[in-house]
Parts: structure tokens; sequence; C-alpha cells
């Protein structure tokens, strides 16, 4: 008796993972055991940037931040403990943009706290 294979469902399969793998260079995207290795490891690496993505952003804000704070003569640190200090609760992200696209805005938030 011959043996029965769910082939539909078989080919299903790979037709997801090889179009997944669209846009890849060479044998990564029409050959199945390439790509299904190729898709799996992008897929790892979506998951784990999303993750790193945040941080990136942070790591740009606080950059951003201590350059405006120091053109008024104060370091990163200083700054942030004077806003907690004076309970004032913008985060990282808002600072960021209004030490480099409103300069005055950040003056006078860094004239309040001094």
């Amino acid at each position: 008796m011959a043996r029965s294979v769910n082939s539909v469902a078989s080919r299903a399969r790979r037709k997801r993972i090889l179009k997944q793998a669209k846009g890849y260079f060479g044998r990564r995207k029409n050959v199945w055991t390439v790509a299904k290795n190729a898709v799996e490891k992008a897929m790892l690496y979506a998951y784990r940037d999303r993750k790193q993505k945040k941080r990136n952003f942070r790591s740009l804000w606080i950059m951003r931040i201590n350059a405006g704070a120091r053109l008024h003569g104060l370091s990163y640190s200083v700054f942030i403990g004077k806003l907690k200090a004076n309970n004032i609760e913008l985060n990282r992200k808002v600072l960021a943009d209004l030490a480099t696209n409103h300069p005055e805005a950040f003056a006078a938030i860094v004239n309040k706290v001094k």
C-alpha cells in the first residue's frame, strides 16, 4: 500500500518560506534548504533588533540632550538631575526634539532648572 503524504501542506509550507525569501541574493531566494535557513536567521535578527532599536534611540536622545545642555554649561547628568528635582516630567524623546529643532524652547527649560 502506498504511503500517504500531505503534499498540499508541504508545498504550502515551502511556498510560504520561499515567498518570505523573495528579494534575497543568489540561492537564498529559490533553493528550499538555503532559503529556509536564511528566513529563519532573518526572523531572529528582526526579533532581536526590534528590542535594540529602542536602545539605539534612547542613546541618540541622550547624546542630543547632552549636546544641548553643554551649550548652556550643564552636563547631561546634572541637567536630568535638576529636571527631576524641579518635577519637570519631560521624556528624553521630547527633550531631544526640543534640543535639536527648537533651541529657544530648550534654553527656556534649562534656564528654569538652573
